[in-house]
Formats: structure tokens, sequence, C-alpha cells
């Protein structure tokens, strides 16, 4: 993915990988709901998505269409952090995690069996 999106851009892709198609006052209304955005707020950051090739607008209404699925920009963005803070190493940020946080049997079961599927392939 080429696409680098800000944290005020992915909260309105958010909204689109979430709900779905929705027009920009749609958009808008559920980011002042759960954000306190403004109307011209919103239509900025849509704008600046559009420029990016994220989102595409069509007629009527301003429908706003996501062109980047939502896997992509998590892997995008886990691949940069794992090699700005981890040095490019998987198991340097599994150690990091598993070092901070105090994680349940059934959570440590899920991990297990992901790297058990992973190791399968």
């Amino acid at each position: 993915m080429a696409v680098k999106l800000f944290d005020s851009e992915l909260k309105v892709m958010n909204v689109l990988w979430k709900e779905g198609d929705k027009t920009a006052k749609e958009i808008s209304d559920i980011l002042k709901a759960e954000t306190g955005w403004n109307m011209n707020t919103t239509y900025t950051v849509i704008k600046k998505c559009i420029a990016k090739g994220a989102i595409e607008r069509s007629e009527p209404g301003f429908l706003c269409h996501a062109l980047i699925p939502k896997e992509a920009v998590q892997e995008a963005e886990t691949d940069e952090l794992i090699g700005k803070l981890f040095d490019g190493s998987v198991d340097k940020l599994f150690a990091a995690l598993l070092g901070s946080k105090k994680l349940s049997a059934e959570q440590i079961a899920r991990l297990k069996e992901l790297v058990d599927r992973e190791a399968e392939q």
C-alpha cells in the first residue's frame, strides 16, 4: 500500500469500513457524535482521502466508497511499526507485547493457535 493515512483520515476510513458506503453528510454526522468534529473538518479530511486515492466520490449526494481495504492498511501499518520500532523483527514485537501485558489463558491459547496455523503453511 503506497497510501499513508493519518489518524484523522483513518477515522473517516473506519466509518466506511464499518458502515459501508456513506454520504459525506452521514460520515460527518457519525464523526460529530464520536469525536465532536464539525462538518467542515470532516469534509476536509474526506477530500484529503479522495486526493490520496483512498476514497472514491460519486453522485448523487457526495457518496463515499472506500477504495482501500482495512486489511491492507493494517498490514502496511504493522509492517511500518515493526520496521521502525523493532528492527524489522516480528519476534521482538511479540516479546514486547508479551512483556508489557498480562495475557489471559484464552489469549495465550489464541496466540498459540495463530502461530501453529502459520507454522503449518
